[in-house]
């Protein structure tokens, strides 16, 4: 039996002293390194040998180490390419990313990072990216339709990038699973897959969540305590409806992704962290940008390679397999079935809330299920009628309070005794008319929770609070 070949590692750069500062470092790591100081001279070892990882500087004497990016991304090979990039050059590193680069580091190189980037980009080389073709076993994406099948192979490529990828889709389409699904088949897959929703966070806490706290940096913070960001050190951080961040915010962030380093509050050092960023929103990004919600800068970094999710409307040849595993999990397998005619009447349904909105509805139905078999009469499509593309999910109707007509003058005991009586149905009668007139803003709003809250002329944190609080 053949001991097991020593990964081989290809450096590129022109200054001598990286060069070898490279060199030793990766042999101290159990690696055979080549090293090249030209474009030409790096082709030549490239064609020659097969390499775990190659290690580019983006200028180079003959030409860019961006040529070399493209060419090794079309080789076939699948071998993982990193750059290295000018301090402060971020727009080198994102185009770097867009043309194929595994990832990037820049000078002056932390030799930690670097062990970091190449383990990573190791671990890439030994799966050998067999999950490329077809969809992994266990996916969590359902569904055999040509836009699924798309979107798996989609996700098996971007897997192996560390690159930020930036995912799209109506509401209820899935895009946490969808990251999920990366995280799953990348090199990061052992570490911690931490999803945060920016949009239910107070914008006093952010920085906090974000980043964490030094014990005693402010009234209340009795221990120290890791944000986000350490908590997905070495895995995946999903900021989710990113669109949603204040603009003071999206200026620490971005120079926490820019970086790759934090600081807590309270703390007078910089933290290292090595996470990948993936972002999603049902917004349109590039929309906000134009009208000064969100930093051009900041889509610029965050949007490196976009992911978009097909609603479920254009795949509703996927209906019978989705059914079929929300049914197992919501009952268990095999305690639960659609009657006759049930399937055509989901397909002809538009699902204006996605996937989501039928996980609902069939948990629903179940409930009004007789022997766990769902009938025609137990979906209740009405009360969640189609409203169009890009809309939330559909709210059942609530009906409206009907005032007690008007009584007729009583006496001052009298009027007393009923306040007492019915002093414990005032708040109650006060949260059903909020209730309507916050359902009716949504539906006048397409369930566009922005311009709801537009429309009542209240912070879109203010809607989503009253939301959870009313139950709607």
């Amino acid at each position: 039996m053949n001991p097991p070949r020593t990964p081989r590692v290809l450096v590129l750069d022109d200054e001598a002293d990286l060069r070898e500062l490279l060199e030793i470092t990766l042999i101290k790591m159990g690696l055979d390194v080549d090293s090249a100081a030209t474009l030409r001279q790096a082709r030549a070892l490239f064609d020659e040998n097969d390499y775990a990882l190659v290690l580019t500087d983006m200028r180079l004497p003959d030409g860019l180490g961006l040529e070399l990016v493209r060419e090794i991304a079309a080789s076939g090979k699948g071998t993982p390419v990193a750059v290295i990039t000018a301090y402060g050059s971020a727009d080198n590193a994102v185009v770097a990313l867009k043309a194929g680069a595994f990832d990037y580091i820049a000078k002056p190189v932390a030799l930690d990072a670097l062990r970091l980037m190449v383990r990573s980009a190791l671990k890439l080389s030994e799966s050998g990216g067999a999950a490329g073709e077809g969809a992994p076993t266990g996916s969590r994406l359902i569904g055999d339709s040509p836009a699924m099948q798309s979107l798996r192979a989609q996700i098996a490529r971007l897997a192996r990038s560390m690159a930020p990828i930036s995912i799209t889709g109506e509401s209820g389409s899935g895009k946490e699973l969808a990251a999920r699904e990366i995280h799953a088949q990348s090199s990061r897959a052992g570490k911690p897959f931490v999803a945060v929703n920016c949009g239910a966070i107070p914008e006093m806490l952010m920085e906090a969540e974000f980043f964490g706290y030094r014990k005693g940096a402010f009234t209340g913070a009795a221990e120290e305590r890791d944000g986000f960001f350490a908590a997905a050190n070495g895995g995946t951080l999903m900021l989710d409806e990113v669109a949603d961040l204040p603009l003071a915010m999206q200026v620490k962030l971005l120079r926490a992704i820019q970086e790759r380093r934090v600081r807590k509050i309270g703390a007078t050092n910089e933290e290292p962290v090595d996470v990948r960023i993936i972002s999603a929103t049902h917004q349109d990004l590039a929309r906000c940008v134009e009208t000064g919600k969100f930093r051009q800068d900041l889509f610029y970094r965050l949007n490196v390679i976009e992911l978009g999710l097909p609603p479920l409307r254009e795949r509703l040849d996927d209906l019978g397999l989705l059914t079929a595993g929300i049914l197992d999990r919501l009952a268990g397998p095999g305690n639960a079935a659609l009657g006759a005619g049930v399937l055509d009447a989901l397909r002809a349904y538009s699902f204006p809330g996605n996937v989501r909105e039928l996980e609902n509805v069939l948990e629903r139905a179940l409930a009004f299920a007789n022997d766990g078999v769902i009938e025609v009469g137990d979906l209740s499509l009405k009360a969640a009628r189609p409203l169009g593309p890009g809309t939330q999910d559909a709210v059942a109707p609530v009906a409206p309070v009907q005032p007690t007509p008007e009584a007729a003058p009583q006496a001052p005991a009298a009027v007393a005794r009923q306040a007492s009586a019915s002093s414990g149905k005032l708040a109650a009668y006060l949260d059903q008319i909020e209730r309507d007139v916050m359902t009716h803003a949504l539906r006048e709003s397409g369930f566009e929770q922005m311009q709801a809250a537009a429309r009542l002329s209240i912070s879109l944190r203010q809607l989503r609070f009253q939301m959870q609080k009313l139950h709607i």
